[in-house]
């Protein structure tokens, strides 16, 4: 019987001032595993020696591994926690993350890479800040009774929860018995998808933004239906641009799902108006279509109050409509560790799709739907909310001054920033996306390029800037250097 491998003594420093904690120690395993320092299958100490070892609050090391476990470098295993086993190697790459993503600017030999100090690639937020009283107090109370789990639709008390924060948050009038609890909005836009093409008999046709949301659009794709790329304008995604009719040769037919991110359009930015919004809706009343509203961070809005949802404009004389499927996650709000979603059903996708659940059997533990049913009776996720609203406004402003159009090369700009966590800057017409990305990189700081967003390759050259995951001191280091890569490319 082979030996099982021995905790490594990690070389961890913690700095009292030197950013959040949790983010201190994020940074230093992800280096440990791209340097060779760790390597797949590898154990990692426990939570609660790492942090009598270190000094701090075992909180906070969960809060770390938690991180580290949804972006993938971390699995527990039979009552310990060690290195995913089939983690690629990424000991010559330093980046940080898995190289050769697309849409992140990784090109070159991975041997030549800088060491990235600063990681602002789009998509991750502040973790640290979950280490509230409300957020332990939560998962406490949901380990002291643990849950023998719940059906597949999820737990009745969370889904009258999720309910309430659709009608205070969003202004949709939500019966819990439309609510699936999933595993994230990946999940959610899985089951609806299967659901909706076992009752047609045949391969769906998808519509969805372009540029867009790279790993949900590859979604219907690893399904195996046709994914058609409909072209933005300032408002957003334009019905005039759907396909209609029946599908011919060369040309898709009309769409029997259209994604859209209304709110918050990902990676531009756009929040579509009411009217551009009452538009979609009647034009999926008219062809039969069902809209797929992606409400992945409509809560972090700076400017003025968030627009009507479309499920909340798609009513019918008695109540709720029948055009419009909610999507929902709290990977931006809160972790995407945590591995939890909703979807708002509607009557005619209600029975296919609970249908396939309970086939499939439910993919979320019954704690953590108990810990965040205590994480929302308590207020905890109200107050959170509001809370990391404020910092990262502090931050989008922050941005906006380093980033500011005189302190940029001329026909340099960042694009307007309502809401979110990440900003992107337009390039000059004939821009060389590949080098700025290697430019910034060369300083220790990784950017996106705004080309892996577009389904087929966009014109307009870009970079994506995330600005949620770094500490405001951090965060306003990296983007000095993002800047001066920008001047020196000039």
């Amino acid at each position: 019987m082979p030996r099982s491998r021995a905790t490594p003594d990690l070389p961890l420093r913690i700095r009292r001032g030197d950013g959040p904690l949790p983010t201190q120690i994020v940074d230093q395993i992800r280096l440990l595993v791209t340097s060779g320092g760790l390597r797949p299958g590898d154990p990692v100490p426990s939570t609660r020696s790492l942090a009598e070892r270190l000094g701090i609050s075992r909180g906070t090391v969960s809060t770390a591994y938690d991180q580290l476990a949804g972006e993938g470098y971390l699995v527990a295993d039979s009552g310990s926690t060690r290195i995913t086993p089939d983690l690629p190697s990424l000991a010559t790459s330093a980046t940080g993350h898995p190289a050769g993503e697309p849409g992140r600017g990784d090109g070159g030999p991975e041997g030549n890479m800088p060491r990235v100090e600063f990681d602002i690639r789009p998509g991750t937020p502040d973790t640290s800040a979950l280490t509230t009283t409300a957020w332990r107090a939560a998962w406490r109370a949901a380990a002291a009774e643990p849950s023998l789990g719940y059906g597949a639709q999820g737990s009745a008390e969370l889904r009258r929860e999720l309910a309430e924060y659709l009608r205070t948050v969003r202004a949709v009038r939500a019966d819990p018995e439309d609510v699936l609890v999933t595993a994230g909005a990946r999940d959610g836009l899985r089951i609806l998808l299967t659901a909706v093409s076992r009752r047609l008999g045949r391969r769906l046709v998808v519509a969805v933004e372009d540029p867009g949301y790279p790993s949900l659009h590859r979604v219907p794709e690893a399904l195996g239906h046709l994914v058609v790329p409909v072209p933005l304008d300032e408002q957003g995604l334009n019905p005039e641009y759907l396909p209609v009719g029946p599908e011919r040769a060369g040309r898709a037919g009309r769409p029997d799902i259209v994604l859209v991110t209304p709110s918050h359009q990902y990676p531009l930015g756009a929040s579509m108006p009411v009217t551009r919004r009452l538009e979609l809706i009647r034009w999926a009343r008219e062809h039969g279509a069902i809209l797929v509203e992606d409400d992945y961070d409509s809560e972090l809005r700076y400017v003025g109050e968030p627009l009507p949802a479309l499920a909340a404009l798609d009513t019918t004389a008695s109540g709720a409509g029948d055009r419009v499927v909610t999507l929902g996650s709290f990977a931006k709000i809160l972790t995407p560790g945590l591995g939890l979603g909703f979807v708002l059903m509607t009557p005619e996708t209600r029975a296919d799709m609970l249908g396939l659940k309970h086939d499939a059997g439910a993919p979320v533990s019954g704690v953590v739907q108990d810990a965040m049913t205590y994480f929302f009776a308590g207020d905890g996720l109200r107050r959170h909310t509001a809370r990391m609203r404020r910092e990262y406004r502090r931050r989008r402003d922050l941005l906006a001054e380093v980033l500011a159009p005189g302190e940029l090369p001329a026909g340099t700009e960042v694009r307007p920033m309502d809401g979110g966590l990440h900003a992107v800057l337009e390039l000059p017409e004939g821009s060389d996306e590949d080098v700025l990305v290697a430019a910034a990189r060369s300083r220790g700081v990784a950017v996106a390029g705004l080309s892996g967003y577009w389904n087929h390759g966009g014109n307009r050259p870009g970079l994506v800037v995330g600005f949620g995951g770094l500490s405001e001191a951090r965060l306003h280091r990296a983007l000095i250097l993002l800047r001066d890569a920008l001047r020196s490319a000039e």
